[in-house]
């Protein structure tokens, strides 16, 4: 495996404190910085599916709360793994049950996606 990029990204949950949707929102934004068109043109990648493997590390204030296979799911080609540790940020935030909240807090999570290729 030869590793093809590295994106980070951030994402927060403003209401509902769920670090899951938190984390997916920080998968979601590093890809949307990343053009992987260097896969076929450059590298020759013909399956994305099986050719491609993706990395994601994602820090929240919560890791066991997490639900990997959903943080996976959010990735769009690949094989994806998720590892989740420590970190994010849990800030105050509003209280308003009409939007999913139960609590005041605000849920941050911070990603590092790395995409591999199969030689």
């Amino acid at each position: 495996m030869r590793k093809f990029i590295v994106e980070f990204g951030l994402g927060a949950d403003f209401h509902g404190q769920d670090v899951t949707n938190a984390a997916k929102k920080a998968v979601k934004d590093a890809i949307s910085r990343s053009c992987l068109c260097g896969l076929e043109e450059v590298a020759g990648i013909r399956d994305l599916e099986k050719q491609v493997f993706i990395k994601a590390t994602v820090s929240v204030s919560r890791p066991e709360a997490v639900d990997a296979a959903a943080v996976a799911a959010a990735l769009p080609v690949g094989t994806a793994e998720v590892f989740v540790v420590k970190g994010g940020l849990t800030v105050d935030g509003l209280n308003i049950p009409a939007l999913g909240d139960n609590g005041k807090s605000i849920e941050a999570a911070i990603a590092a996606v790395e995409v591999y290729i199969a030689d």
